[in-house]
């Protein structure tokens, strides 16, 4: 690693992407809770969603080595490092607009382990959800998937039809008539850019007496958003993850059309702790 080398750092938590460009030298530092070696990194991207790359780099950036060198995706990484915007959705069709995006080189990358653990497969496998969700499907069958999710874990709704909504995609309840309190305003937003307050604050000005809110989307929040959530009991915002997460613990209680749109198998894999 040397001064003016590329970092991309995958950040579990959060499932997000950073690239950065090495600008200091090597130094130990000792007080360290941990990670005692390190250099210093000027960040040029933070916080960027994975579905802006392709699956194929996905794949590649999942190597479990802590230190790799990218060989097969680097056009991806410097198209989307120096990009003069920040937003998600943009960068992706960046991406989208390279050629041979998410193809899968068949030769052997050096230092690149070819080791298909649990957490690897599992990684891809919401990696794909997650790009099926963005891509495969229109905006309008992300609000009816987002409805199906609310159906499968036991809600009634419905999709709005009517234009003027007012931020309200869904309306969902318990009861089958939907008469009784409370009931569930959800939005839907088909999209992987980082959902800001204003955003947030119009979903929650369609809340009457004894109502909830909920946000879909595919991006991430903003601290400002992620605030208003904090102080308003009954508003929850999904993130992507979530979303994914909610879809793959109900897959196969699913409408047909979205196993089709989404196909997956149950299948026994190598737990990380095998020898």
């Amino acid at each position: 690693m040397a001064i003016g080398d590329v970092i991309v750092a995958p950040y579990k938590p959060d499932s997000t992407i950073s690239i950065g460009i090495v600008d200091g030298p090597y130094y130990f530092q000792a007080d360290a809770a941990s990670h005692p070696n390190r250099r210093a990194v000027r960040w040029i991207k933070t916080g960027l969603p994975r579905a802006v790359f392709s699956q194929s780099a996905l794949y590649e950036l999942g190597s479990s080595l802590t230190l790799f060198k990218i060989s097969r995706h680097t056009d991806e990484v410097l198209t989307v490092m120096n990009a003069d915007t920040e937003d998600a959705d943009t960068l992706a069709e960046s991406v989208d607009e390279l050629p041979d995006r998410g193809s899968t080189d068949t030769d052997p990358v050096e230092d690149e382990p070819e080791q298909p653990r649990a957490s690897r497969i599992d990684r891809h496998i919401r990696d794909f959800v997650l790009d099926a969700l963005s891509s495969r499907i229109t905006p309008w069958e992300f609000e009816e998937i987002c409805a199906d999710l609310l159906r499968v874990i036991g809600y009634q709704a419905r999709v709005t039809r009517y234009s003027s909504d007012g931020g309200v995609d869904i309306i969902a309840h318990r009861d089958p008539l939907g008469v009784e309190p409370p009931q569930i305003k959800a939005q839907c937003k088909q999209k992987v850019s980082t959902v800001g307050a204003p955003e947030v604050q119009q979903l929650v000005g369609t809340r009457g007496h004894d109502e909830l809110c909920l946000f879909f989307s595919l991006g991430a929040y903003s601290r400002d958003a992620l605030a208003i959530e904090r102080q308003r009991p009954g508003l929850r915002l999904l993130s992507g993850e979530d979303i994914v997460s909610l879809l793959l613990d109900n897959y196969d209680l699913l409408p047909e059309r979205w196993r089709r749109t989404i196909p997956l198998t149950p299948v026994l894999v190598v737990s990380d702790f095998a020898d």
